[in-house]
């Protein structure tokens, strides 16, 4: 396993948290959270700032993630706002991993490309070779999203 490199969560202060799919590891010590607009969002030098439209992420990317929590409008505002975006890493999950999160959005170009933030999350951390342990834990679709998805995920079903 690579060694783990922190992840910046900037989630948007009208994120229903009741809903929300990162609820639950906010306590954990490799995650920052930041509430949108409140907390200034930092520039992270070589990290990596996930998003649809960019070269995929690879194991190779060892650097930190930044991930954008919010609806897809708020997503938009949210990401336009990132300091010096130019310089940031710029890297998209493949396109083949489906959601399991029942969307009812219609403003979102693809709602099975639009995967929950956990979802992304999770891909990721695998993509990279983190451990993904407890990711999925209060995660209310976690067994759909791994069955959705078996066949691009090589996992124990002891460690997730």
């Amino acid at each position: 396993m690579k060694p783990f490199l922190s992840t910046t969560i900037l989630r948007h202060r009208r994120e229903n948290l009741k809903k929300c799919s990162l609820r639950g590891l906010e306590q954990r010590e490799d995650m920052l959270f930041l509430t949108y607009p409140k907390d200034p969002i930092p520039f992270i030098k070589k990290g990596i700032l996930l998003g649809l439209d960019a070269p995929p992420l690879t194991n190779e990317d060892r650097f930190p993630l930044f991930l954008i929590d919010g609806t897809w409008k708020y997503a938009a505002v949210m990401e336009r706002q990132v300091p010096q975006k130019e310089k940031w890493i710029h890297r998209s999950l493949p396109s083949h991993f489906r959601t399991a999160y029942p969307r009812k959005q219609t403003d979102c170009v693809d709602p099975d490309r639009g995967l929950a933030s956990v979802e992304a999350l999770f891909i990721a951390y695998h993509i990279l070779g983190y451990d993904t342990s407890g990711l999925l834990d209060h995660y209310y679709w976690k067994d759909d999203f791994l069955t959705l998805n078996s066949q691009y995920l090589l996992y124990s079903t002891t460690s997730h």
